[in-house]
C-alpha cells in the first residue's frame, strides 16, 4: 500500500526493491522472525557487501548492497503485516543505515587513498541528501493523510508501544538524535517553511527520490561493477549540490 493518496503518488526511484521486500515479508508472516531480525539481516548483508569491496568482488558487493536495500524495506513491511510497529525497530533501522553508510565511505577512503576529509564530506553529503528526501516525503504524507505515523523531525522521546520497553526506546532515540540531529537542523534551516508551501509536484519528488538510500546504494553498486570505485566519493560530493538546487526550486515555484 502506498503511503500517499493516488493523486500524489510519484515514481520513487529509491524504492525499487519494494515488490521483493513484500514477498520476503509475506513469507515471514507466520514465522517466529520479527522485523528486528530482518533489520539485523540487512546489517549483515551490508557488512558482507563491504567485505566484498575489500576483496574486489564487485559483482558480489553490488548484490549484497542492493539486497541490503531490499531487506531495509522488508523490515517495515513485516512490521505492518504482523501489526507490530515499534519505535525500537524504527530507530534501530535508521541507526544501522547511517553506521553502514559511514563504514562504506571509510572503506572507500582506505581503498582509494583519497584524503579522509573528502570521504567524510561525501558521507555528510549523502546523509544531507537523504534527510531532504525524508523531510519532503513526510510533509506530503502528513499533509494528505496518506500516512501519519512519521514525524517530520524527531524532537521528543516517544512513548514505547506495546511489546517494547521504554528504556530501549529512550536509549535508541538518544543515539538516533546524536547521529541525525545535525542533518535535521541543517535541512530545516535551509527550508523551514516547506510544510506551508504548495504541494510538491510528483516530478520533483521523483527527482528528489534519487536522494533515497536505496538509489544511493544502487549508484554505488553500479560504480563498483564498472570498476569505478575511485569516482564514488567525488560523485556524491558533487551530487550533494542538488540539495540546494531542489530547495531553490521548491522555494521559488512551490
Amino acid at each position: 500500500m502506498s503511503k500517499l493518496p493516488k493523486e500524489h503518488q510519484f515514481v520513487d526511484l529509491s524504492d525499487y526493491g519494494r515488490p521483493i521486500a513484500r514477498v520476503i515479508a509475506n513469507s515471514l508472516k507466520n514465522t517466529k522472525y520479527t522485523p528486528v531480525d530482518v533489520t539485523i539481516a540487512f546489517v549483515i548483508s551490508g557488512l558482507i557487501g563491504i567485505y566484498c569491496i575489500f576483496e574486489e568482488y564487485y559483482w558480489a558487493s553490488a548484490f549484497f548492497l542492493i539486497f541490503k536495500s531490499i531487506l531495509d524495506a522488508a523490515d517495515g513491511e513485516l512490521a505492518r503485516i504482523k501489526e507490530t510497529p515499534s519505535y525500537t525497530g524504527r530507530f534501530l533501522d535508521s541507526i544501522s543505515d547511517i553506521l553502514l553508510n559511514l563504514i562504506i565511505f571509510i572503506s572507500l577512503w582506505y581503498l582509494t587513498e583519497v584524503h579522509i576529509i573528502w570521504a567524510l564530506l561525501a558521507f555528510f553529503g549523502i546523509q544531507l541528501q537523504g534527510t531532504l528526501y525524508n523531510y519532503y516525503y513526510v510533509i506530503l504524507r502528513n499533509r494528505f493523510n496518506g500516512d501519519t505515523t512519521s514525524r517530520i523531525f524527531e524532537d521528543e522521546i516517544p512513548t514505547a508501544l506495546a511489546g517494547e520497553k521504554q528504556y530501549n526506546v529512550t536509549l535508541l532515540f538518544k543515539v538516533y538524535k546524536a547521529l541525525y540531529g545535525i542533518f535535521d537542523e541543517i535541512i530545516y534551516a535551509l527550508d523551514r517553511n516547506a510544510s506551508k508551501g504548495k504541494p510538491f509536484p510528483n516530478w520533483l519528488m521523483s527527482l528528489i527520490s534519487t536522494f533515497g538510500l536505496g538509489f544511493q546504494l544502487l549508484l554505488i553498486a553500479i560504480f563498483l561493477v564498472l570498476d569505478l570505485k575511485i569516482y564514488i566519493i567525488p560523485f556524491f560530493i558533487g551530487y550533494s549540490l542538488f540539495v540546494f538546487i531542489f530547495i531553490f526550486i521548491r522555494k521559488i515555484f512551490y
